[in-house]
Formats: C-alpha cells, structure tokens, sequence
C-alpha cells in the first residue's frame, strides 16, 4: 500500500518530525540517515493522554512488518501482562499534563 502523502513526508518532512495518525498512540516518525541506511520512516507506538499527545518521549518503534509481527508475539506473553499487574501493583500512580494536537494523519 503505497501512498503519496508517506512519500512525500519522507521526502520533504524534517528529521525526528512525529507525524499523529487517526489510530491513537500510533505516530509516523520520520528518521534521518544514519551511517549506510538513508533517511526512513517508521512506526511510532506511544501511549497518549486524553489530548491525544504522546506521554512518552519515544515509544515503541517498528521498522518493518516483520517487526511488528515480533512485537505483538512479545505483547500477547501472558507473562507479560502478569508482570504488566505486578508492577502496577508496585509503583505509585502518576499524573500528566494535557497537551493539544493538530495536523493527523489520517490511516
């Protein structure tokens, strides 16, 4: 699935520019070159607040659709969630300022 706005965002977007898409907490985020890969654009995983803005400073990134498929086997580990409630349980709970956004990009 081609699409031109991602090819024009990579093209003229600026280095480390997070782009917002119409799935919450999915961002586009646009890498510069580094060493031998040239400039690319990934997939951002960041939880958002009731804004819609990023609560972390970087998220989760996948580069490739084999990446993904990595990642969702790691999410879906049952040991996972259970050690997820652990902490919970654990650590105290923490408030966020709400933030605006602007310009999505619509999936």
């Amino acid at each position: 699935m081609a699409d031109e706005r991602l090819t024009q965002f990579l093209k003229e977007g600026k280095d480390w520019e997070r782009k917002p898409t119409s799935i919450p907490g999915v961002f586009l985020l646009k890498l510069p070159t580094f060493r031998s890969r040239p400039d690319c654009i990934v997939i951002e995983v960041n939880p958002v607040d009731t804004s819609g803005s990023p609560t972390k400073k970087r998220g989760i990134i996948i580069r490739s659709g084999s990446e993904l498929d990595q990642i969702r086997n790691i999410l879906t580990n049952v040991k996972l969630e259970q050690l997820a409630k652990s902490i919970d349980e654990v650590n105290p709970e923490v408030k966020t300022a709400a933030k605006s956004s602007s310009d999505v990009f619509e999936i």
